[in-house]
């Protein structure tokens, strides 16, 4: 038997089993490796797939914070846009909100080299991603790529474990003192948790059409659109690299309409005969989603816990996923590097309590834009009732 199959066959171990490459997974094994801590990153994907795979790139002032305050911005300062201003077209004419200049003097200015008041950054995750993992090799991190994940065993003995499927298909099986999920919904984390686990679960039935268009961005913030057809965002990524939302009618397939209809359709609700004229360009990339929301209490069951999309799913709307999972895989890095370097357990005694507030939080305010921004169709005759729109007219006149 060969050294590295006698290791399969009797298992590996790390004092963190961290389960997921994602932003989650990769910032808290980089502050757990920076601590000295014994940990290990599963992942079942590639290295390519994973830093090749797009996902949206809004980053608040805090997730800047907490990146520039264990040496993690370098690519985000380098290759990232500030954006602090979005603004809102409606029927009634156009403003602007300039939440950047909102956040001065407050928390957002209180900050070190990213506060800047209440700027967001414009950075696609895929790079921020490729940072986190690229620190984390450079630095002697361990990761294991296609190794898939099957179960979480014993989380609530003395030797939890994580059961797992190497490329060419054997069995492994990793022990350790703490599993964190950080694998996404459909991970081994969820899958493993007891049947008392609480799942809430909350559709908001609306559906986007996601697009991702060679063109360069047509405006220099933000841009919400709210249109008696429906809601259509525009969204920057880089300068020659525009993503477009459209309010879709669920059912219908992502390709059903023509490039050329696409862009007439956002033509017609961002109003460019009234605003000016939307640069157009081939549309390299659509999906459908729908905006769906859950959660998972405790997040804490025994020696696992969950951070990340394992722990909760937010509709797109507001663009809190990836900054939630930052901010959740930093509380936990600092809860488990207090119990294994100081027996200090009270961090990881207080962790899903913690984040579940600002999971909750962010629920809140992803609900609240969600109704701001979006038709909320009858079901019968495709129109929205006047209560709704009436309702919707008021909140975006209180926000102006």
């Amino acid at each position: 038997m060969t050294e590295s199959q006698n290791s399969r066959a009797s298992g590996e171990s790390a004092d963190v089993i961290v389960l997921g490459a994602g932003p989650a997974g990769l910032v808290l094994a980089n502050l757990l490796h920076a601590a000295g801590i014994d940990c290990v990153l599963l992942e079942r994907a590639s290295r390519t797939h994973v830093q090749t795979r797009p996902r949206a790139g809004f980053l608040a002032p805090n997730t800047g914070r907490i990146l520039d305050r264990h040496g993690l911005a370098g690519g985000l300062h380098r290759h990232g846009s500030r954006h602090g201003t979005c603004e809102f077209r409606t029927r009634d004419g156009r403003f602007r909100l300039d939440y950047g200049a909102l956040g001065q003097g407050g928390q957002g200015g209180q900050s070190g080299q990213s506060g800047q008041g209440g700027q967001h950054h414009v950075y696609p995750q895929q790079n921020l991603v490729t940072d986190l993992l690229t620190h984390y090799l450079d630095h002697g991190g361990r990761v294991r790529f296609d190794t898939e994940a099957l179960a979480v065993g014993d989380a609530d003995g003395a030797a939890p474990y994580v059961t797992t499927r190497e490329p060419d298909g054997r069995p492994t099986r990793w022990t350790g003192r703490y599993v964190a999920g950080c694998d996404g919904r459909h991970g081994a984390a969820r899958r493993s948790l007891p049947p008392d686990a609480v799942r809430h679960h909350h559709d908001h039935g609306v559906t986007w059409l996601g697009l991702l268009a060679q063109a360069p961005p047509s405006l220099d913030a933000v841009g919400y659109a709210v249109h008696d057809r429906g809601f259509a965002g525009h969204m920057a990524r880089t300068p020659e690299v525009t993503r477009y939302y459209l309010q879709w009618q669920r059912g219908v397939p992502a390709e059903a309409w023509s490039e050329q209809r696409i862009w007439d359709e956002l033509d017609l609700r961002m109003r460019a005969a009234e605003h000016g004229p939307l640069h157009r360009g081939p549309l390299l990339e659509r999906g459908i989603f729908d905006l769906t929301c859950d959660v998972v209490e405790p997040l804490r069951h025994g020696s696992l816990f969950l951070a990340g999309d394992a722990a909760s799913l937010l509709a797109p709307a507001a663009a809190k996923g990836a900054n939630l999972a930052v901010l959740e895989a930093e509380i936990l890095a600092g809860a488990l590097t207090d119990a294994l370097t100081r027996g200090d357990t009270a961090g990881l005694d207080g962790y899903s309590d913690q984040c579940l507030a600002h999971i909750w939080r962010a629920q809140e305010f992803t609900g609240w834009m969600t109704r701001l921004l979006h038709v909320a169709p009858d079901g019968e005759q495709g129109t929205e009732p006047s209560f709704h729109a009436a309702l919707r007219r008021s909140r975006l006149a209180s926000l102006r």
